[in-house]
């Protein structure tokens, strides 16, 4: 072999890719990395029961609502009205008016609302949305207390008037007015504020779910 074709044999074994040496390990190419896509934390679990939460606190919030317009109807015009009048006529209306409102429409709001709202606390305890649980629960607990004073004051004052009589036997229109009047104007405004807070903190707790709804959602198209 001549020098030449030695020259060009080394100069062609000098430009063969070198190989790494056998067991060597293989160290990657920095160029083909990719940083692992970042982990996405799982939404809480959707059972029936947490999809009823929405709903059941926006009927909660509806029916607290209007029990709220109730009774606040009744502290800027139906006593104020009634107070101008006379003994008889305020007597005979407030007897005509507790005997309307006991009808299933005012009976299914007056207890829904607290049924509904209570339940709705619950489901989104167990959600796992503890925040908007707290708002409701604390809704639940303010409607309970319009609750209790319906019932500690209202209602027994209510029974007193019926048991008053037919106005046509009455005598002291004037004496049963009063055993009445004051107390239960004061009793229904305790309960037009107690259920105008809980309508608050519902308002507050559908505005928390919404953005949390919004957020699993938003999980759920990157994850997708």
């Amino acid at each position: 072999m001549t020098a030449d074709a030695q020259g060009t044999g080394t100069t062609r074994q000098a430009r063969l890719p070198r190989t790494p040496a056998e067991g060597a390990p293989m160290r990657p190419d920095p160029t083909t990395l990719t940083a692992p896509a970042p982990a996405v934390a799982p939404a809480p679990s959707g059972g029936r029961g947490s999809r009823a939460a929405g709903p059941l606190l926006a009927v909660g919030t509806v029916a607290t609502g209007l029990m709220a317009g109730l009774f606040f109807a009744f502290d800027v015009s139906v006593m104020p009205g009634l107070a101008d009048g006379d003994d008889r006529t305020y007597v005979t209306a407030m007897q005509h008016i507790n005997k309307a409102i006991e009808n299933g429409v005012f009976g299914l709001v007056f207890v829904g609302a607290l049924v509904a709202t209570g339940l709705a606390a619950f489901l989104q305890y167990r959600a796992g949305r503890r925040t908007v649980a707290i708002w409701a629960a604390a809704a639940t607990l303010l409607y309970l207390g319009a609750l209790v004073v319906t019932a500690a004051v209202n209602l027994p004052l209510n029974s007193e008037l019926a048991r008053a009589g037919d106005p046509t036997q009455i005598q002291d229109f004037a004496a049963v007015r009063a055993a009445f009047e004051s107390t239960w104007t004061a009793g229904n405004l305790v309960r037009t504020l107690l259920c105008t807070a809980g309508l608050a903190a519902l308002v507050r707790a559908l505005l928390l779910h919404g953005r949390a709804a919004s957020r699993t959602v938003a999980a759920g198209f990157r994850t997708s």
